[in-house]
């Protein structure tokens, strides 16, 4: 198997830098705003994004986490004993912009059981979506709002991000069959 580093940990900082940027800008400050990350890798970025955007604004933003696994069109696929993480939503989620985080789209399915799961904790005046990887090939007409990287990964290719809060370091990396 061959693999490709190409975004490294700068690479991931300065994204995320413009991600949280852009979300303070699109949104004309943080007024009514929220972030959700999406286990295991999304958490991990929306914290990172979480204080980014605090250190810029000085303001407290609400923060949590959300499970897809039972949400999934797929979970029976996958396994047979899913392992389902715990979601953490301690905020109403009512007149608030969500901003759902995930570090990779590439068809659409995962983000389409987060609005699902999402939906079932209250009922958002919006969301957004922020990824740090866009890898193309959509199955549903579901578009991220934020990107960090867009790759046009081809059949059989792999994009993984590493973060170091996951016992790794920071990277994306394409592997090949």
């Amino acid at each position: 198997m061959m693999t490709q580093t190409i975004m490294g940990q700068q690479d991931i900082e300065r994204s995320l830098d413009r991600i949280s940027l852009e979300i303070v800008e699109r949104n004309h400050g943080v007024a009514e705003l929220a972030l959700v990350g999406i286990h295991t890798g999304g958490v991990f970025l929306a914290e990172r994004i979480h204080r980014k955007i605090e250190a810029y604004e000085q303001l407290a933003l609400p923060i949590g986490n959300l499970d897809i696994t039972l949400y999934r069109d797929d979970w029976s696929l996958i396994s047979q004993n899913p392992i389902v993480k715990k979601s953490d939503i301690g905020f109403a989620l009512e007149d608030r912009r969500v901003i759902l985080v995930d570090d990779v789209v590439f068809t659409g399915r995962t983000i389409r059981a987060a609005m699902d799961a999402i939906m079932d904790y209250g009922r958002p005046r919006s969301i957004q979506l922020a990824v740090l990887v866009d890898r193309g090939g959509r199955e549903l007409p579901i578009q991220p709002d934020y990107i960090g990287m867009s790759v046009k990964g081809a059949e059989g290719e792999r994009i993984d991000v590493l973060l170091e809060e996951h016992g790794g370091r920071d990277e994306v990396v394409v592997s090949r069959q």
